[in-house]
């Protein structure tokens, strides 16, 4: 694999406000039911063209982990909505308790997702996905059990990360579709280390990484991010991740990868009292906005969209009507117990 040479982007510490953005709308749907009761809801809404053989694109993270989508509420799913999907994740490109395919198999077990099939797809190697438009890559490397599938939906913790800004379903396939010791190494590594790629070379690395997945299920693909428990610290850093401090907001889900993405970081931008103010710092200092920029650039979606409020008889909202009455500060629920959260 060539990885071509290309100059990154620029201004991706800039956020661009609603009424600056040109181009058609999507439709993102919106609850503040943080329940298994509202995931399930919110995916019905975004069901069509999830059929055949389907993965659940999860982040399962560390051991105990205490702010990934609580479990409970992903078996909930799968037994009423998704009886015959599998959970799909990858080797990681660090060295840690998901680096081998035995050590991420007992991290997935200590996590509690024992209640359906999960498929470590490049435990047997990997497969190529051709990166239409790319200028860093012209394909991906994935694990190769990706092809096995009909269609995915990527069910993502939307959350801050240490590198990449902000994780949120660009993320979650970009990084975690990507095998883990060639195609994280084509995204992160730079000069001869396994590490160094970082702004907006990073996020453009990313999105390319992302678009190959989504180009390969056109059709068959939705997203959701569920808003909670959102350090400004990535899943892969588990028990050692920043204290959360942003507040909880609710469940985002579309058939547009941008436009659901753009939906969460507008939503953060909106929260009242400051509420968004660490989270809003960790994305622009690591320029992590260019992940929605250059999606937008490559025609992965749209910026614009119709926030659909389903608790509210499918009413359009703003993003700032949708977190108007949040409280600035964070409120454990009833899932947090740290650590082993998920294992009770």
């Amino acid at each position: 694999m060539h990885i071509k040479t290309a100059i990154p982007g620029t201004d991706g510490n800039r956020y661009v406000p609603y009424e600056e953005r040109d181009g058609e709308e999507a439709v993102v749907f919106f609850t503040r039911d943080l329940s298994p009761t509202g995931l399930k809801k919110i995916y019905n809404r975004v069901a069509e063209g999830i059929n055949g053989k389907v993965a659940v694109k999860l982040h399962t993270g560390e051991p105990e982990g205490p702010n990934i989508i609580p479990r409970p509420w992903v078996k909930e799913l799968y037994q009423e909505k998704l009886s015959n999907a599998t959970i799909v994740e990858t080797n990681t490109f660090y060295q840690g308790a998901r680096y081998t395919t035995e050590d991420h198999r007992k991290t997935i077990e200590t996590n509690g997702w024992t209640f359906c099939p999960v498929d470590i797809m490049d435990e047997d190697g990997t497969v190529l996905l051709p990166v239409q438009g790319g200028k860093w890559f012209d394909q991906m490397s994935h694990g190769s059990h990706m092809t096995n599938y009909d269609s995915m939906l990527v069910l993502t913790h939307f959350k801050g990360h240490t590198m990449g800004g902000f994780g949120g379903s660009n993320k979650n396939i970009g990084i975690g579709c990507a095998d883990g010791r060639e195609g994280k190494a084509w995204i992160h590594a730079k000069d001869g280390n396994d590490w160094g790629v970082n702004t907006e070379e990073l996020m453009e690395k990313i999105t390319e990484s992302t678009k190959a997945t989504i180009d390969y299920f056109a059709g068959h693909i939705s997203y959701i991010n569920v808003m909670r428990n959102m350090s400004v610290s990535c899943d892969c850093e588990g028990c050692q991740a920043e204290p959360v401090v942003t507040p909880d907001v609710g469940i985002l889900a579309s058939y547009d990868i941008l436009a659901c993405d753009n939906a969460c970081m507008d939503l953060i931008y909106q929260l009242p009292g400051g509420g968004g103010k660490a989270f809003i710092e960790r994305v622009e200092s690591r320029h992590g906005l260019r992940q929605l920029s250059y999606m937008k650039e490559l025609g992965m979606g749209c910026d614009r969209y119709q926030l659909i409020d389903i608790d509210h008889e499918d009413r359009r909202i703003t993003a700032q009507e949708a977190v108007k009455d949040v409280d600035p500060k964070w409120i454990p629920d009833a899932y947090n117990t740290f650590p082993g959260r998920n294992i009770l």
